[in-house]
């Protein structure tokens, strides 16, 4: 059985950096489990048809197909019981919540630090679809919304719970990741592969934990394509 994920890329196919993608990639190598990607674009709608869905992540797995990220790991959890990501009940309402606290949170600070920089990592087809739904959602242009120090400000705010969690312990769920980590390290992938700009500073406890997770299931997120890789093919 071959176990599918599609996937959003950019301006390369291998620049995958949808944050939402990557929560069920580390989730699912947090199983052990195989998957092949797929790489899907803002502009290929009509290949999601099957899953009656127009966003990624979808996950086809035999049968079963699963759409949305925080949905994908309680199904994963369901069907794959060991190594669990979320647990049930009040472990899975505290997963609930920190997948709020990236949504709402973290990731409006960050879009406004790299919404540029996003731009350009998206494939050009998709650009004008981006801009359009964004600035729709943002009620201003892109170029207005865009503001590093006012997002950095905004972040280092947001920041704080972590910080004191990862003052008690190495990750958000204890000695080792799971499912609380990948909800939130989902969102700094996002900025990782689309930019070069420094969110949090080496002396933070956030670095540490970053650091720590990118080193989890063989570097996966270490050995992911960036935009700075090859932004010079590009231009």
């Amino acid at each position: 059985m071959t176990r599918v994920l599609y996937d959003l890329c950019g301006i390369d196919e291998g620049l995958r950096f949808s944050p939402f993608c990557w929560r069920v990639r580390y989730a699912l190598a947090h199983k052990g489990l195989e998957v092949q990607t797929r790489p899907w674009r803002f502009s290929e709608k009509q290949a999601l048809a099957f899953a009656e869905h127009d966003k990624v992540p979808v996950l086809v797995d035999g049968d079963a197909v699963v759409t949305d990220s925080y949905e994908i790991l309680r199904y994963l959890d369901r069907t794959y019981p060991e190594a669990p990501l979320l647990g049930g009940g009040l472990a899975e309402a505290r997963g609930c919540f920190f997948k709020h606290y990236a949504e709402r949170s973290l990731a409006p600070a960050m879009m406004r630090t790299i919404v540029m920089d996003l731009l350009n990592a998206i494939h050009p087809d998709d650009r004008a679809y981006f801009r359009e739904t964004r600035e729709k959602r943002f009620g201003r242009t892109l170029e207005e919304f865009h503001s590093p120090a006012k997002g950095l400000a905004q972040l280092d705010a947001a920041l704080e719970p972590l910080r004191g969690r990862l003052k008690e312990a190495d990750f958000l769920d204890g000695e080792a990741p799971a499912g609380a980590d990948y909800l939130v390290f989902g969102s700094f992938m996002w900025a990782r592969c689309v930019s070069s700009a420094d969110l949090v500073s080496n002396a933070d406890p956030v670095h540490g934990w970053l650091e720590r997770m990118l080193d989890q299931h063989g570097g996966l997120g270490r050995k992911a394509l960036r935009i700075t890789d090859i932004e010079g093919a590009y231009r």
